[in-house]
C-alpha cells in the first residue's frame, strides 16, 4: 500500500480553448485539429454526443496516427512531417479537441514532441454538439 501523500494542483500550466476561440482558430490562419476517429469526424457515428459530425473548418487528425504498433509515439520526424502535411508548423496557431478532450490531450503531448505548441478545447465535441446553435459539418471535407 503506498504511503499517503500531498499533491497540489494548479491551473494556467498550459493554453486552453473555449468553444468560440477553437471554432475562430481556422478563420484566422490557425489550424483546429479533431483527434477523434475518422469515422467521428466524417459523422458516420457518434457514440456518445448527440450529434454526429465535426466543427466546421476542424481537420481530421486521430490520435491512433501518433503511435507506432507498440503503442509508444512513433519518431519525431514521422511526427513533425504528420503535422506538416496537416498544415501544422512552429508558429502556428492550433488547437486541438476530441469528444470530451481526453485524445486532445494526447495529440496536445504530440504536438509537443514535434516542437509545436498546441492549446487544448477541453470542452471539446461534447460542448459543441449539445449547443444545437452551433453548426455541425460531416463528411471527410472541413466544411
Amino acid at each position: 500500500m503506498p504511503e499517503p501523500g500531498t499533491v497540489t494542483l494548479t491551473g494556467g500550466g498550459m493554453p486552453v480553448l473555449d468553444a468560440d476561440a477553437a471554432a475562430a482558430l481556422p478563420r484566422t490562419g490557425g489550424v483546429l485539429l479533431d483527434a477523434r476517429a475518422a469515422e467521428r469526424y466524417r459523422g458516420e457515428t457518434e457514440p456518445i454526443d448527440p450529434r454526429a459530425g465535426h466543427v466546421p473548418g476542424a481537420l481530421s487528425a486521430p490520435t491512433t496516427g501518433n503511435l507506432a504498433p507498440d503503442c509508444t509515439f512513433v519518431p519525431v520526424a514521422v511526427l513533425t512531417e504528420r503535422f506538416a502535411d496537416l498544415g501544422v508548423r512552429p508558429g502556428t496557431a492550433v488547437g486541438v479537441y476530441c469528444g470530451s478532450g481526453v485524445t486532445a490531450a494526447h495529440e496536445v503531448a504530440a504536438l509537443a514532441l514535434a516542437g509545436i505548441e498546441a492549446a487544448l478545447w477541453p470542452g471539446s465535441w461534447s460542448q459543441w454538439s449539445n449547443d444545437a446553435a452551433r453548426p455541425a459539418a460531416t463528411g471527410s471535407d472541413p466544411g
